[in-house]
């Protein structure tokens, strides 16, 4: 299970290079779409607590 893991890891970091590296303007957009996610769902949830609270 853990070589499993493993080759899991190496495959994804060789897939994030060679995407990275053919293509870096899409891979930017990529990154930049992730962050928007994780940005908007943490103001999410800010707004759910601070509902709480109220």
């Amino acid at each position: 299970m853990v070589q499993a893991k493993k080759i899991a890891l190496y495959v994804i970091v060789v897939f994030v290079l060679y995407t990275i590296i053919t293509s870096p303007a899409r891979a930017a957009d990529l990154v930049q779409v992730g962050f928007e996610g994780v940005s908007s769902a943490a103001q999410g949830v800010g707004d759910f607590m601070s509902e709480l609270v109220k």
